[in-house]
C-alpha cells in the first residue's frame, strides 16, 4: 500500500509540474508582452496570470477559498503584507487581488525556467545580499504606490519552513506604509504549506484557504511608529492563522 501511495504521489507531482509548465507557456505571451509595452498595459498581464492560476487550481485538484474580500476597497492603493508557506501561495493571492499589484520577489526566482521571465516582467526584482538592491526596490515600490498600484509583500521575507505560525517580520513593509503614507492591508494563507512544503517538489491535492483583515491605516504615522505597526500587524495576521486553524 505504501509503494502504492508513493507511486501516485510521484505521479501527481510530475502532472503538476505539467501543467504548470505547458499552461505557463501557451500564456506566457499574453503575460509578459503587455508589460513591455508600458506600465498602463500591465492590468492585461494579470488577467493572463488570474486565467493561469485558475487553469492551475483546478487541474491539479488544490482548491482555494477567499475570506474578507470586502476588505478591498475600490479605487485604493494598498501594501498587500503576506505570510508565505509554500509556492502554492501564489496562485491562490494572484486569484485573491481584485486588480492589478506589484510584488517583491528575490532574484532566485529568475532561475525557474518560464516563471524567470514571468517574475522579471510582473515584480519588482531584489537581490537580498545587496544593500543597493534592496534600496533601488525599495524605491521602486515607493513609486508605484504613489502612480496607483498596490504592491505585495511576503513580510517574513522567505517561505516559513519552522513550525511556528509565523516567522519574524521584516521591517521594509513597514518603512514603505510610513514613507507613503499608504495603509497596509493584513492577510494569510493557511494550509497550503502541509500540500506542498518548502525546499521540496512533494506535493497532495488538497484545499487552501485565503483570509484578507480590514486596513490598518498609516496616516499621521512616523519613522518612531515603525515597531509598534509591525507588531500591530503581526497580531492581527496571528490571530487570523490561529482562528482558520481552530
Amino acid at each position: 500500500m505504501k509503494i502504492i501511495k508513493e507511486v501516485l504521489l510521484k505521479f501527481y507531482a510530475f502532472w503538476v509540474f505539467l501543467v504548470f509548465t505547458v499552461f505557463m507557456i501557451v500564456l506566457l505571451p499574453g503575460i509578459v508582452l503587455p508589460f513591455f509595452l508600458g506600465q498602463k498595459f500591465g492590468w492585461i498581464g494579470y488577467k493572463f496570470l488570474r486565467l493561469w492560476s485558475w487553469i492551475f487550481s483546478k487541474l491539479t485538484f488544490i482548491r482555494y477559498s477567499f475570506y474578507g474580500r470586502e476588505n478591498f476597497k475600490p479605487g485604493k492603493s494598498y501594501i498587500y503584507v503576506s505570510n508565505h508557506t509554500s509556492f502554492l501561495d501564489i496562485p491562490g493571492l494572484t486569484m485573491l487581488f481584485p486588480g492589478e499589484y506589484r510584488p517583491l520577489a528575490k532574484k532566485e526566482l529568475l532561475r525557474i525556467p518560464v516563471f524567470g521571465w514571468i517574475a522579471r516582467s510582473a515584480a519588482v526584482i531584489v537581490d537580498r545580499s545587496s544593500g543597493e538592491s534592496r534600496k533601488r526596490s525599495m524605491d521602486k515600490l515607493k513609486r508605484m504606490l504613489l502612480d496607483g498600484l498596490s504592491i505585495l509583500i511576503f513580510v517574513e521575507g522567505t517561505q516559513n519552513r519552522s513550525k511556528e505560525p509565523l516567522q519574524p517580520f521584516k521591517d521594509g513593509a513597514f518603512r514603505i506604509a510610513i514613507d507613503t503614507q499608504q495603509p497596509i492591508l493584513p492577510m494569510v494563507v493557511v494550509g497550503a504549506g502541509p500540500l506542498m512544503p518548502p525546499g521540496t517538489i512533494r506535493m497532495h491535492p488538497g484545499h487552501v484557504k485565503l483570509y484578507v483583515a480590514p486596513e490598518i491605516p498609516t496616516a499621521g504615522l512616523g519613522n518612531a511608529d515603525l515597531q509598534n505597526l509591525k507588531q500591530q500587524t503581526q497580531d492581527v495576521m496571528l490571530n487570523m492563522i490561529l482562528k482558520a486553524r481552530g
